[in-house]
């Protein structure tokens, strides 16, 4: 899920030790400096609303537009929509959406197997987070094939790490007008630094938990799980079985009562004519 500057699969699996760099940063900013930081200055309200609002922002670009848009193409709307959607999710850290989303559509054909790159039967520790910290094998052109033909998944692909500083810049410029060089550093590293920490292991959730705990209720043929709990950090993703099941529904939480933000945004967008032909293929429809 984050960033690789490796454009190539490695002819066997080798460390990587810029992604492990910048993993144990961010850790050790989220997890040491933040809260010094707040111990010795404080955040302001502002802050914490600045962390809420680009926390959902992100997150919801992961989720509905990385995984739903991108990867499974379960709706689709106009160029420009999806030009938003993508520069939010990378704002997450977690690589462009090209290679994100070859990397989940290679999960999908290969869920518990070698090539899954975040295979959970290699335990908890692998499937959260170790799998970053080396250069796949597995990683084949086959599965970018169908995405490299998006010219604007290949645009967000190009000025990924412009748009990944855009995303750290601007709680900075915004907490800078508010409170002046103070409120800069403090908006960076709570609506910046500890945003995206938090984004990150939201997703990371997914990978784990959701393929270790919870219930099979749609099908017992992989790992996948749901976990109504874990929808309520990850935009609705958390109902992980129903998805691994009917993968091209727009719907996670197939249920009304479902706690599912991602589908009531694609739905909302679809009301207001900026998302069309949402998948639906579970049994209720055929």
């Amino acid at each position: 899920m984050l960033a690789t500057t490796t454009e190539t699969a490695p002819t066997k699996e080798e460390f990587s030790p810029g992604n492990f760099i910048l993993f144990c940063a961010i850790v050790a900013a989220s997890l040491i400096g933040i809260p010094l930081y707040g111990y010795h200055y404080g955040f302001s309200l502002f802050d914490w609303v600045l962390f809420m609002v680009l926390y959902i922002v992100t997150g919801l670009g992961i989720t509905v537009g990385y995984h739903r848009l991108v990867s499974h193409q379960s709706f689709e709307c106009p160029n420009w929509v999806k030009a938003c959607i993508l520069v939010a999710g990378g704002w997450a850290l977690q690589n462009s959406a090209l290679k994100w989303g070859s990397d989940h559509i290679r999960h999908h054909a290969k869920t518990d197997e070698e090539e899954d790159p975040y295979n959970a039967t290699k335990g908890f520790w692998h499937s959260h987070c170790g799998w970053l910290f080396y250069n796949s094998i597995h990683r084949k052109d086959k599965y970018e094939i169908r995405l490299r033909r998006d010219p604007v998944v290949m645009w967000q692909d190009r000025y990924y790490w412009p748009i990944v500083v855009t995303g750290l810049l601007l709680p900075f410029v915004l907490g800078l007008w508010h409170g002046g060089w103070q409120g800069g550093i403090s908006a960076f590293l709570l609506g910046g630094l500890f945003r995206m920490f938090m984004v990150l292991n939201s997703t990371f959730t997914i990978n784990s938990l959701c393929h270790m705990v919870g219930a099979q209720p749609y099908s017992k043929k992989d790992s996948s799980r749901d976990s109504w709990l874990v929808s309520f950090v990850s935009f609705g993703e958390g109902y992980h079985n129903f998805h691994h099941t009917y993968a091209r529904d727009f719907r996670n939480g197939p249920k009304w009562y479902n706690f599912d933000p991602s589908k009531w945004i694609i739905f909302t967008l679809s009301l207001i004519g900026l998302a069309s032909n949402l998948r639906r293929n579970d049994p209720t429809v055929g």
